[in-house]
């Protein structure tokens, strides 16, 4: 048969920025040609009659996309060819005329159903220029047939199909999507060789990070809630379709090109909602649901108003036309629940929520749990240490023995009052110590829990032994042909990524136990023999050939080995630095918008509490200055008092020899001297009365 090549069709996509658009796009702008063919070649014919549009695997690509984004973006967009931004109705039209597909996308955004509506008017309007047929596709939401009434009265559990799409009732928050629907199919009908489109109703789209469904899937994964919340009873049916399929659902339209205008793009699930919820919690949270009033979704910022209604939604749906006319390929046709392994495993490479793993080990008080705190800290892990975890096991058993049903055969809570009762009765044997197949056992399924597996976490100063570090990593187990064991494989759910070996020499470890306050010595046992047993068995167990570096060693992996030389704070966050750089960029959500504004909101009160205080210590300086000041002043007049108190006493004292002199020799002279003044009434008195005292002045003086 002889091959035709085709050139790309250039296909337009509104909003490849957004969720449903950006996965479409990824789609279609990978896809080889006859990517699907049959591999054995036995379906030739049928390839001549859909127009030889198989070409011969040479990775020809049978799109070229290009679209609107919604904002710019430092994101490598190897999948657009072209990206228009902010573009102008009369900007855009020539680039809608210059694409061989339009798709328009308004599942998400409302804002998009008016443009929608524009770009096929313009479109049909134009048809006399067109260079070559167009097709334009619209995807829609099921949403158009939220209030539709059911098929038979009689049976409710008869599922609504395309074949009776001119039967449907749109929500009432949807009313401008069925009438664009509506506005498509119209157009369609022109000139159908020239212009031809197609609306595909979508169910709720999952997978590849999540969209609609990401409250459940984040609050799942968090880990923070016991009970993930189901708004409504739950019952509702939700139709449903995984990214992935709707894009092979419009890759087919595209190919195809089938006689017909309407398709429903649901998979064959019909689950309900509080199965989508209780399956997403089991998968990476605790497996509890709750179901609440459906207002309180109204209330939760993650919504919004089109996302509330959509999960809400009650319809039993079934495409039969993409079964009919294509041959989908498939990702997750029996839906979201049947799927759910793979549905989070995308979520996980999608969002970037990685688990960090590491072990650190190390010998006593060389500083494991701090550094293992500081990185948990950092990271958002969880801190696994064998007293806490052995603790957490035993609270876990016995609230599980004691909340089950004593009427009901309960396979779990008999298997967890075994294993409490195996566990009491090793402590009473060992002196409060597990052994090693128990304790293994206790801190393996730790690992494996959800927060674990999703966090990621920090095993402190465990495994102390090569075998425990086997029986704790290992999934399986062989025997070689002498009848030693040797590791087959190993749990890639648990294995850490990073192993941090801490030392330091024997002295300085010592001096550390010797420094520590009394508390916690205790709390560690480093009472000072115990310490130095500890040390030493720690120091013979990593001199024998078989040490659990040893192990790691053996799977190729290569510990970050860190020297500690000193106590002192600047060293300490050296070393931090260093595991940081190692390690790398946290790999879990960034705070949330509530988080990032409850965190302004302390930094704000934080500040006005500083500023608070540091006026009150400035007032208290002040008032404290002004005590000083007037002691001060007090203590400087009283002195000033004194001194002029003394001045007149020493005056006092100085004068008493002049004045006897004035009161025995000069008083009785001048007494005189005025009453003679008086009697003879001179003109110039004050002269008469110096004459008269010069007169008459004691010789004596």
């Amino acid at each position: 048969m002889e091959k035709v090549k085709q050139s790309p069709k250039r296909v337009f996509i509104n909003n490849v920025d957004s969720y449903a658009s950006k996965y479409i796009a990824k789609f279609l702008s990978d896809y080889v040609v006859g990517a699907f063919a049959d591999p054995d070649g036995d379906n030739e014919e049928e390839e001549e009659e859909e127009g030889r549009m198989i070409s011969n695997h040479d990775g020809a690509r049978a799109f070229q996309v290009v679209g609107t984004v919604s904002e710019k973006s430092d994101e490598d967009r190897t999948y657009v060819l072209e990206a228009y931004l902010q573009l102008g109705r009369d900007e855009l039209l020539p680039k809608l005329m210059n694409c061989d597909v339009v798709i328009y996308n308004i599942t998400q955004h409302t804002d998009q159903v008016e443009e929608a509506l524009w770009a096929v008017s313009a479109l049909h309007s134009e048809m006399k220029h067109f260079s070559g047929p167009k097709m334009f596709i619209l995807v829609s939401t099921v949403m158009t047939w939220a209030c539709s009434k059911p098929v038979d009265p009689d049976d409710l559990e008869l599922p609504f199909t395309d074949e009776i799409f001119w039967r449907r009732r749109a929500h009432p928050n949807f009313k401008q999507h069925i009438d664009v629907e509506k506005r498509v199919v119209k157009m369609g009908k022109t000139n159908r060789t020239l212009f031809s489109t197609y609306v595909v109703a979508s169910g709720l789209q999952y997978g590849m990070g999540e969209q609609i469904f990401h409250y459940f899937f984040k609050t799942s994964w968090l880990g923070q809630e016991q009970e993930i919340p189901v708004f409504g009873d739950g019952n509702n049916i939700v139709p449903t379709i995984h990214i992935q399929d709707l894009a092979s659902v419009i890759q087919n339209v595209i190919e195809h090109q089938p006689k017909l205008y309407y398709l429903l793009a649901v998979d064959c699930s019909n689950n309900t909602m509080e199965n989508i919820v209780k399956t997403v919690a089991s998968a990476l949270g605790p497996g509890k649901i709750q179901k609440k009033p459906f207002e309180e979704a109204f209330l939760r910022q993650d919504f919004s108003v089109v996302e509330i209604d959509s999960i809400l939604v009650n319809l039993r749906m079934k495409g039969v036309y993409i079964k009919e006319l294509f041959s989908v390929s498939w990702l997750c046709e029996s839906g979201l629940v049947d799927n759910i392994e793979l549905v989070v495993e995308q979520y996980r490479q999608s969002r970037g929520l990685l688990p960090v793993r590491l072990c650190v080990l190390g010998p006593p008080a060389v500083g494991k749990s701090t550094a293992s705190k500081e990185i948990c800290k950092h990271y958002n892990l969880h801190h696994i240490r064998l007293k806490e975890t052995i603790s957490e096991t035993l609270a876990q058993l016995e609230g599980a023995v004691k909340h089950a049903d004593p009427d009901a055969e309960n396979e779990d809570a008999a298997e967890a009052q075994e294993l409490l009762n195996s566990m009491k009765e090793n402590m009473e044997q060992n002196g409060g110590l597990l052994d090693d197949q128990l304790l293994v056992r206790v801190v393996k399924d730790k690992l494996m829990s959800n927060p674990c597996r999703n966090q990621g976490f920090v095993l402190d100063g465990f495994p102390k032994t090569y075998e425990q570090a086997r029986e704790l990593f290992s999934s399986e187990e062989h025997e070689s042909d002498d009848g030693t064991s040797h590791i087959s494989s190993f749990n890639k759910k648990i294995m850490p990524e990073f192993v941090l070996c801490l030392d330091a020499s024997d002295a300085l470890l010592k001096e550390r136990v010797m420094n520590l306050p009394e508390k916690l010595v205790q709390e560690h046992n480093y009472e000072h023999e115990h310490f130095l047993r500890r040390l030493a068995r720690y120091r013979e167990n990593n001199v024998e050939d078989e040490t659990v570096v040893n192990y790691f060693d053996e799977l190729n992996m290569t510990p970050l080995y860190l020297e500690i030389t000193s106590s002192d704070e600047p060293d300490c966050l050296l070393l931090m630095q260093k595991i940081f750089d190692t390690v790398g960029k946290p790999r879990n959500y960034g705070p949330s918008t509530q988080e990032v504004q409850e965190g302004n909101r302390r930094k704000v009160e934080e500040k006005m509490r500083r500023e608070a205080q540091e006026r009150e210590e400035e007032e208290q300086r002040e008032a404290e200055e002004a005590r000083h000041r007037a002691a001060r002043w007090e203590e400087w007049t009283k002195a000033l008092e004194e001194m002029r108190q003394q001045e007149e006493e020493l005056l006092e004292a100085q004068s008493v020899p002049m004045r006897s002199y004035l009161m025995e020799h000069v008083m009785p002279i001048l007494t005189r001297g005025l009453i003679e003044c008086c009697t003879v009434r001179p003109q110039d008195p004050v002269d008469f009365l110096a004459e008269y005292l010069f007169k008459n002045n004691p010789v004596d003086y």
